[in-house]
């Protein structure tokens, strides 16, 4: 499997190295001259400040932002009782048996450092104190003793192959080794000259640390095209095409010293479309940054980055293979993870990453996509660590970052949203703007505020926001003006008070100042509606201001004086009563017992088309009215039936029980009325008494009246039936 290596180098500006391998992007670096990498690079620096509470230090080594010291990062000479110790090559001390930082070092100590992680956002770089200088074959580490392979080496007949080459060569003392992946197969000879270039580097390094002053740069790393070579070039990259001659040459000269063995062809492309161009590898360059990601067979990744992790989903899409679902599943899930650990190379994304895969229920599928997915993170260069899937089908693992990513060295945040992707509306501001109006006002000191704000709010408040500006300003006396910033934008605001003097106020203490002591900010309503009803003045005067269009009408509410208006007119209606009416509106019937039960009101009887009208015996005395006297409340004391609605049950389908009280109700009527003209002679009946219900049936026999229940339906208490008869209305108890 041959791999090919294109540089493109814009001379004082940007440096991309790309690596193609079956005509697809593999890996792709990144460096520009405004935020080139430090990381390799030693300093000498200053302890600025020391902070038990994290047990760091941060150092002062010439950057923009001071170095961060760790514990752990601090080498066994630094100790108390430390001095000229040495640790072995991969076996540091833990971080409990270390002494504590603050007995270790004490401000404004000169140290030397080197970076080992470049600063991300607002932290600053990563230092420590183990040094270490990387040659094509081994690395070699000052203050360390002992020699160690690389953990990327896991043939362990190459293992036992480089041991035993270690152990014929002549390796300074305090000096550790250890040997790289590039080392395999290589023999004693080229080794032991790569010891010897890096024995002679760290003699002249340690020349310039005693003469340089605090802070300085002792060694810099190389530029990105040669350390690209010296860690990513291997046997497998038959081919390197340059776009400059300059570049080319120094390549060269590089792999023939390092590599002198190698068969690799350096080019120079000398075309005018542009090199990544002429390859087809820009678009997929541009699609490095894209949010979504298409899969071959149909599927698609999400990918969104945040500070704290990185977020990636798998969605299925429209990918249809075979019928079994899980064996769908296992697919496309292999698949996703060749292309996220292909996403992570390129976009050189670190930290904690979240992958949510497609539910597998098989636990054997889970332990595939498991082995899968550690098999081709193997051939990453960043250090990375992956857990089982959860419960929930989630991967969590963890990738070493050196550096910034892609993204957030070719984007800037925005300054309208600060990264969200989301800015308030023009209305949300506007309303802003129209509180802190409110507090500005408030303040006796301030005569003139001065708004700036971007042109869209500013047209926004000039327009539909008018009204209560200009209210605002009528009420409180203060003038308030609006202008149209262009150097503000999105929700910036700018707020300048004046007081009659012409001296500025403070905005930042108008928003924390409080209000005075003592002084009456809460009222409560039950005095102001006290107050409304107390002074009718104040009553005609807004009606005044309406009927002359002063103020827009109010909507009719039923709060304020629209109440006292309503009770007024009640209390009108009490006193007039009927005498205003000639005919008394029908009164509502109400409902004795449930809806469909049995007690409801009993209808009037109709006897012969026309209704039957009871006499009801006067209060005073036991005569009836006479029929000669002019019947003044006759007609209004009467009880107009209600007609009922046509959904009811009863006008549905009569009911013969309710037939039977309607014409009990009239014989009761009947019976008392003649009982009084028996006691009384002199009294007569109002209207004509009908005959054809006497009280008896066409036998003669007494009619019994059916119960009335009192309470719900089904209980016991029921009221007595009467039993008529031509003596009179008797109390039987009742049968049922």
């Amino acid at each position: 499997m041959s791999k090919l290596m294109l540089i493109n180098n814009v001379q004082g500006h940007e440096c991309r190295i790309a690596i193609i391998e079956n005509d697809r992007l593999e890996e792709l670096y990144t460096e520009r001259v405004s935020a080139a990498s430090h990381v390799g690079s030693i300093y000498k620096g200053r302890i600025t400040n020391i902070e038990p509470s994290i047990q760091a230090a941060f150092v002062d080594f010439g950057g923009a932002k001071n170095g961060f010291l760790h514990i752990s990062d601090l080498h066994p000479k630094f100790f108390p009782k430390g001095k000229n110790s040495t640790e072995q090559v991969g076996r540091r001390s833990s971080h409990r048996s270390r002494p504590p930082i603050q007995e270790c070092l004490k401000r404004g100590k000169e140290i030397v450092v080197q970076m080992t992680k470049q600063g991300i956002g607002t932290k600053g770089p990563t230092l420590t104190t183990y040094l270490s200088i990387p040659g094509r074959v081994v690395v070699m580490m000052p203050g360390m003793s002992h020699v160690g392979i690389s953990r990327k080496i896991e043939d362990e007949d190459a293992r036992s192959k480089i041991r035993t080459i270690l152990d014929e060569l002549s390796i300074p003392e305090d000096m550790g080794v250890i040997v790289r992946t590039a080392g395999v197969d290589r023999s004693k000879r080229d080794m032991q000259r790569d010891i010897s270039y890096l024995e002679r580097l760290w003699k002249a390094v340690t020349k310039r640390i005693e003469s340089s002053n605090v802070p300085s740069e002792i060694y810099q790393e190389s530029d990105l095209v040669i350390r690209t070579i010296r860690d990513v070039f291997d046997s497998e990259v038959k081919r390197i095409v340059c776009d400059g001659e300059d570049v080319a040459v120094k390549v060269k000269e590089f792999l023939d010293v390092a590599v002198p063995r190698s068969r690799c062809d350096v080019e120079v492309y000398r075309g005018k479309q542009g090199i990544f161009g002429e390859f087809g590898i820009e678009d997929e360059i541009q699609e490095v940054h894209a949010r979504r990601v298409e899969l071959k067979k149909g599927g698609s990744l999400i990918i969104d980055q945040t500070e704290a992790l990185v977020a990636i989903d798998v969605n299925s899409g429209n990918f249809r293979g075979a019928n079994n679902a899980e064996t769908n599943a296992l697919k496309l899930n292999l698949e996703a993870a060749e292309e996220i650990c292909r996403q992570l190379r390129l976009r050189d994304m670190g930290g904690v990453i979240v992958i949510d895969f497609i539910d597998m229920r098989e636990e054997s599928n889970r332990r595939t996509l498991e082995r899968k997915l550690r098999d081709i993170l193997k051939r990453d260069r960043a250090k990375s660590k992956v857990l089982k899937i959860s419960n929930f089908g989630l991967v969590e693992m963890t990738r070493q970052r050196l550096k910034p990513s892609l993204k957030q060295t070719q984007f800037s945040r925005c300054p309208h949203c600060d990264g969200t992707g989301l800015s308030m509306s023009q209305e949300s501001i506007a309303l802003a703007v129209l509180r802190d109006l409110q507090i500005a006002c408030s303040d006796e000191n301030v005569a003139k505020i001065d708004v700036a704000v971007c042109l869209d709010v500013a047209h926004h408040l000039c327009n539909a926001q008018r009204y209560i500006i200009t209210n605002l300003e009528n009420t409180t006396d203060k003038s308030i003006t609006i202008t149209a910033a262009p150097d503000l934008s999105g929700s910036d605001v700018r707020i300048t008070c004046t007081n009659s003097r012409g001296t500025n106020v403070s905005w930042d203490s108008l928003k924390n100042k409080k209000s005075k002591t003592g002084e009456k900010q809460f009222v409560n309503i039950k005095s102001i509606l006290n107050d409304e009803k107390s002074s009718p003045s104040r009553r005609a005067t807004d009606t005044r201001k309406k009927k002359t269009g002063d103020v827009a009408p109010e909507p009719i509410t039923t709060t304020g004086t629209f109440i006292d208006e309503v009770e007024q007119l009640h209390q009108q209606l009490d006193k007039t009563g009927d005498a205003t009416t000639d005919e008394t509106p029908p009164k509502k019937s109400r409902r004795r017992g449930r809806r469909g039960g049995k007690n409801r009101r009993k209808p009037t009887s109709e006897t012969n088309g026309k209704t039957e009208d009871t006499v009801e015996p006067t209060e005073t005395g036991n005569n009836l009215q006479k029929s000669d006297e002019p019947q003044k409340d006759s007609e209004s004391e009467e009880k107009p039936v209600k007609e009922k609605s046509s959904h009811r049950r009863s006008d549905r389908r009569p009911d013969k029980k309710q037939a039977e009280k309607a014409s009990d109700k009239a014989q009761d009527d009947n019976g008392s009325a003649e009982k009084t003209d028996a006691d009384t002679s002199d009294s007569t009946t109002q209207e004509k008494v009908p005959t054809e219900s006497n009280g008896t049936d066409e036998s003669g026999e007494p009619v019994k009246k059916k119960s009335r229940r009192r309470g719900r339906r089904g209980g016991r208490r029921r009221r007595k039936t009467t039993t008529e008869s031509a003596d009179g209305p008797s109390e039987n108890p009742s049968t049922e």
